[in-house]
């Protein structure tokens, strides 16, 4: 686990097709602005491979800068969650079900923590699905909550699960990654369309303004629009997203998080990006600018280690 506080770099080029048709329109409910949380919210970003290439894209050096320009303590650390062992390397729908829904508790699952604990810890909790939660396969006809084979109307069940619990922390904020997409020659077309239509479904329906659950797009922009994750950010046949990509987009998750601890979750992109496609706002309400993004992608040093 790191701890690292909170710094930023720009992106070099910007996802005009993403920017319009998924930033623009999503949810129902309410749209206004919420109450800031505190000046030294704590965040967790739960993940495997796929947002470490993320992470390291220099998430840790935007937060650092936007401390230091607009006076906050913001401190986010990054975990893998869940471990190999003894869980599992499987960060699906069903295993955060699992963990979080079926065995809910104030002490560990397999030694994961719960939301009973990870409430107590932060402000806000981040969490996301790796590339192979869209290899999506034919439906059934009837969902199983408690299965975890990767069907539509099991990740449906799965959802509406954990988005019950997470509201049942309503002091506490939730930002979910919409998943990661597969490449052309990591799929098929039958299941990039599956893929497609859940994560629709979840940035249209299962999210809802005026609650305590936010998205990233985060398949928006691997796919720009398409159905698969575009081969330029991919790293080659690999469907973990290049270094490039990773930079370009890591400003664009940090300011998302900023807009939810901002209270403005609901009025922002939810990829991350500015109005019309615009670059990440880079000053808020009685905050000084945020300064230029420094070149290293190193992560910042963590205190005391």
């Amino acid at each position: 686990m790191k701890n690292t506080p909170i710094g930023w770099i720009w992106p070099v080029v910007l996802f005009a097709v993403v920017g319009v048709a998924a930033s623009c329109s999503y949810g129902k409910g309410p749209t206004k602005k919420q109450k800031p949380m505190g000046r030294d919210a704590k965040v967790i970003f739960l993940h495997h491979s796929t947002g470490e290439c993320v992470w390291k894209g220099g998430v840790g050096k935007w937060f650092e800068a936007y401390n230091k320009a607009n006076k906050t303590a913001y401190s986010i650390k990054e975990q893998n969650f869940p471990k190999d062992s003894p869980y599992g390397w499987e960060n699906y729908p069903y295993d955060y079900w699992n963990i979080w829904v079926k065995h809910a508790a104030q002490k560990p699952y397999k030694q994961e923590p719960t939301l009973e604990i990870l409430t107590k810890q932060y402000n806000v909790i981040v969490f996301k699905h790796c590339f192979p939660v869209s290899g999506i396969e034919a439906e059934m006809g009837k969902g199983d909550v408690s299965s975890p084979e990767k069907r539509i109307e099991n990740y449906k069940l799965q959802y509406q699960g954990l988005k019950k619990k997470m509201r049942q922390f309503p002091k506490t904020r939730f930002l979910v990654w919409t998943g990661a997409a597969l490449t052309k020659e990591n799929t098929d077309e039958a299941s990039a369309r599956r893929a497609k239509a859940f994560f629709g479904w979840v940035r249209n329906e299962w999210d809802q303004k005026g609650d305590n659950i936010y998205i990233w797009d985060f398949y928006a922009l691997e796919t720009e629009g398409g159905l698969y994750m575009k081969q330029e950010h991919s790293s080659g046949s690999d469907p973990h997203p290049n270094e490039r990509f990773s930079r370009k987009v890591s400003p664009l998750f940090a300011q998302r998080i900023v807009d939810v601890i901002n209270g403005r979750g609901d009025l922002r992109p939810i990829t991350g990006r500015g109005p019309k496609g615009r670059r990440p706002a880079t000053k808020q309400p009685s905050e000084k600018s945020t300064p230029a993004a420094p070149k290293s992608t190193k992560q910042s040093a963590v205190p005391g280690k």
